[in-house]
């Protein structure tokens, strides 16, 4: 147990990026609307996402470079090659950029709560005292941390949040038949946007780049695939088992004018006490920072990997790119910006960008000349091309929903 915890680390990092304030608002509102009847959808996310996310890990170890640089390095027609890198570059950096807001917002709201609001008024212009604390937070920990004290600082964030939220869900006391019901699929056309909102929060383009990158920086060598896998499972399945205490919360709870996570933590309070408030809104502060670090770090892995840069951490254009990704957060939360139209593209690329990179991170891990003995099996395969098909669907509605409401 004392070394498997001591190797814990890229994939608590992939957990913590999912379970940002999206995943938190969209379970709210899936659990208030559907009540315990999308369960199966979250437990479908969590075997897509550790199907992805393993084959993504073990590109990093073997390779012991990410999976844009793979990329870069695999596609060999340029035309094809600067195509796909160009989309990869838009869709991850910019918008890590525009959805960087919305992590600390979601922040901000675990910390509003609490304590309530705070801002700084100068004249006419008003800016969000939370949104700069959490957005230094954010910057000091990048800034001074190497990867090992990083990864100590999510472990600890992110069991915070799975206590937070866990707690949360007992302290509402839900019926065990009705959440075992839940698993069984019988909503379908109701909740189809939800279902598909469910899966995408779960099933991140950026991750996929996130996670072969954080191994290749942990470890080295195929001695360590069989840690590699235990410790990706357990933080895969900690991650879903949060997304599900938060439906269930909203489902036990049973309260109504919902719309986002942080009503959802003040609508606790009267039928459960302050406690219930305390701990969902814990949770959702741990969430938002931990997804407010690694869309950054991840947009800066991206940018390294397709554009070829050497070095790592303490890069100095390594540094420049998640700061001007945190920074726009910070001043995009801080002023109450909702930049929409960025917000819409970045949905559009994501949407077209999943099964992009799902497609190639398949065809890569199928290279025998790159993977040697680790190339997927047929078992593999197969699990794959069904989760590439699901990712096609999710994109292509994503896409579609995006454009008729634009």
């Amino acid at each position: 147990m004392k070394d498997f915890l001591k190797n814990l680390g890229p994939g608590i990092l992939v957990s913590a990026a999912f379970i940002g304030p999206g995943t938190v608002t969209v379970c709210s509102l899936a659990g208030v609307h559907f009540g315990y009847s999308l369960l199966w959808a979250l437990l479908i996310s969590v075997i897509a996402c550790i199907i992805l996310q393993e084959m993504s890990a073990r590109l990093g170890l073997i390779t012991g470079k990410s999976l844009s640089e793979n990329i870069r390095q695999e596609l060999k027609p340029p035309v094809i090659r600067n195509t796909v890198l160009i989309l990869i570059f838009s869709a991850i950096v910019i918008g890590n950029a525009a959805y960087e807001a919305g992590n600390i917002t979601g922040a901000v709201l675990g910390m509003e709560a609490i304590t309530g609001s705070l801002n700084i008024v100068i004249g006419d212009f008003s800016l969000n005292f939370w949104s700069l604390i959490i957005g230094l937070f954010a910057f000091l920990l990048l800034w001074l941390g190497t990867y090992k004290k990083i990864e100590k600082a999510f472990i600890a964030l992110v069991f915070l949040m799975s206590i937070s939220f866990i707690v949360t869900a007992f302290l509402t006391r839900p019926k065990l038949s009705e959440v075992l019901e839940g698993f069984i699929p019988q909503q379908f056309n109701a909740g189809l946007f939800t279902i598909i909102a469910l899966v995408g929060t779960t099933v991140v383009p950026y991750n996929l780049f996130l996670h072969a990158s954080l191994v290749s920086e942990k470890w080295n060598g195929r001695k360590n695939l069989p840690i590699l896998r235990k410790e990706l499972v357990f933080s895969i399945i900690l991650g879903g088992l949060v997304s599900m205490a938060i439906l269930i919360c909203a489902a036990a709870a049973d309260v109504q004018g919902i719309e986002n996570a942080a009503d959802l933590a003040v609508g606790l309070e009267p039928l459960f006490g302050s406690l219930a408030k305390y701990f969902l809104a814990l949770g959702l502060l741990a969430a938002g920072i931990t997804s407010a670090i690694t869309a950054p770090l991840a947009a800066a892995f991206v940018v390294k990997g397709c554009l070829g840069w050497k070095g790592g951490f303490a890069s100095g254009r390594f540094k420049s790119v998640w700061i001007i990704v945190l920074m726009l957060g910070i001043i995009f939360s801080g002023i109450g910006l909702k930049p929409v139209q960025i917000i819409n593209f970045a949905q559009i690329s994501n949407g077209l960008v999943l099964p992009i990179v799902a497609f190639f991170l398949f065809w890569i891990v199928n290279r025998r000349s790159l993977m040697g003995e680790d190339k997927n099996t047929l078992f593999q395969n197969i699990l794959g091309v069904a989760v590439i098909a699901l990712a096609f669907f999710l994109g292509l509605k994503s896409v579609w929903n995006v454009i008729q409401n634009w």
